[in-house]
């Protein structure tokens, strides 16, 4: 059985009543010889009511925290050999409301690092993995709230050689998550602080090592993030066109090089097979109202799988039809793209040919179990995703899985030595109508759903 290593928690008051509740729901046999089925006490209460209705698989965790919202997460932890830390069920509670699965499974799927030199390419998901050996164990200083060990094989997988082991690999902790609202209206103040809950873990491939981490917020928000640190590449150097300069003078040069990652989100939202994907753009129309201009705003369904790309005012949500929040609006979750310096695998450009469409910053495929990595996959479905959207033209587009791409092109500079400060990529999902009003709206405002019939507050100034 996994077994639980309790920190102090950071933060206010407020936080420490909100601490992780983690339970296990099935574990291996290897981890059975550990203790008790029962590895950390829930109090009553949402945490431990949701954790208790959770069907993880074998082998996995159990995780649960009460938000400052009043709502609550939880969710299956468990790790890949290969694409590491993997999240199941993950399942949304508003407060006063019944528990909604938001994602089936969610993790990495691929990770390439070409440098611009030319010389070399790793893609470290397919190649090394991020799970086994190269996860490594988590102490304090890594990890100031929950740590929670889990079965890691020592040899391959563990289902012919070596032993499975249980190691403190994943970081659990609660953290202030800044002002969530602030409104001053009529001489009333109205504001108040939120907590996010952050679960990472840390790889080490080569002389770089990943912080793969997921931000689950009290807004119901997700924000999954690859932070990269360790060490420059020893043989990686090339010249002033192919890198930067560090150390004394211009003798040494280390190569620029990219972080090209892509996130598989399966989608449970309404249900899987229940799903609806479309895209958002805003346009300026050249015209002008009284005092500014009139930009148009619209929606075009995606029917079926595809590629997209990003760019300025452009975003995607992922719909449930058959589920209207109380205003009578279509739940949705919304993918922002935010920062990420756009890429081709060079996979894809080998057997697409050099003239294809092969980049992407989002794609839309339906969930196949053959569907594992971005690139270099295995089996008869396609040897990634421009082949499973290829390969399932015409198909109606329900059960939705998104693979979300974000680059981030790496020019070393001098303080990276040594050891390199974290550098970050990522993107957020945000509910989009999943409920009619803020989840902790305060009493104050509980009767202002939409246009307010009279308004006492400030008006804003004329224009000029």
């Amino acid at each position: 059985m996994s077994e639980l290593v309790n920190k102090s928690l950071l933060g206010t008051a407020g936080l420490l009543a909100a601490a992780a509740m983690l339970v296990s729901c099935q574990s291996s046999s290897a981890a059975n010889d550990q203790g008790t089925a029962v590895r950390a006490q829930a109090d009553q209460g949402v945490t431990s009511r949701v954790i208790s209705e959770l069907s993880c698989s074998e082998g996995s965790e159990a995780l649960g925290q009460d938000m400052t919202s009043g709502a609550n997460w939880s969710m299956c932890f468990s790790v890949d050999i290969k694409l590491g830390m993997v999240l199941e069920n993950v399942t949304f509670t508003p407060p006063n409301a019944e528990p909604m699965e938001i994602i089936d499974s969610m993790s990495l799927s691929q990770l390439e690092v070409p440098y611009d030199d030319g010389g070399r390419s790793t893609s470290d998901i397919t190649s090394a993995g991020f799970g086994g050996g190269n996860m490594h164990s988590l102490t304090e200083i890594e990890c100031p709230g929950t740590l929670v060990s889990h079965g890691i094989p020592t040899i391959g997988d563990g289902s012919k050689y070596g032993e499975i082991e249980s190691r403190p690999v994943l970081c659990s902790d609660t953290v202030d998550g800044g002002l969530s609202y602030r409104s001053a209206e009529v001489g009333q103040l109205l504001a108040k602080r939120k907590n996010d809950w952050q679960l990472s873990t840390v790889s080490k491939v080569g002389w770089y090592e990943y912080l793969n981490q997921v931000t689950f917020g009290a807004d119901g928000s997700i924000r999954p993030a690859l932070g990269a640190t360790g060490d420059l590449s020893p043989v990686d150097y090339s010249d002033a066109e192919h890198g930067s300069a560090v150390g004394e003078g211009e003798e040494h040069h280390a190569s620029s090089h990219s972080h090209n990652a892509v996130w598989k989100i399966h989608w449970a939202l309404g249900g899987t097979g229940a799903q609806q994907v479309e895209q958002y753009d805003t346009k300026d129309t050249n015209e002008s109202g009284e005092q500014s201009p009139i930009v148009e705003g619209n929606y075009t369904k995606i029917n079926e799988p595809a590629t997209a790309q990003w760019t300025d005012a452009r975003w995607w949500k992922v719909s449930a039809p058959g589920m209207l929040n109380a205003d009578g609006h279509v739940m949705s979750y919304e993918i922002d793209m935010g920062k990420t310096d756009g890429f081709s695998f060079i996979d894809d450009e080998k057997n697409h040919g050099a003239d294809a469409d092969t980049d992407y910053d989002v794609a839309f495929t339906n969930a196949d179990d053959c569907h594992i990595y971005a690139t270099y996959n295995r089996g008869t479905c396609g040897r990634g995703v421009l082949d499973f959207v290829k390969n399932q033209s015409g198909e109606k587009l329900q059960d939705v899985v998104s693979w979300v791409a974000v680059g981030y092109h790496h020019v070393p500079r001098d303080e990276e030595q040594s050891p390199m400060e974290v550098h970050w990529q990522g993107f957020t999902m945000v509910p989009r109508d999943l409920t009619a009003q803020r989840l902790d709206v305060p009493e104050e405002r509980s009767e202002l759903n939409g246009r307010p019939e009279d308004w006492q507050g400030q008006l804003p100034p004329e224009g000029n």
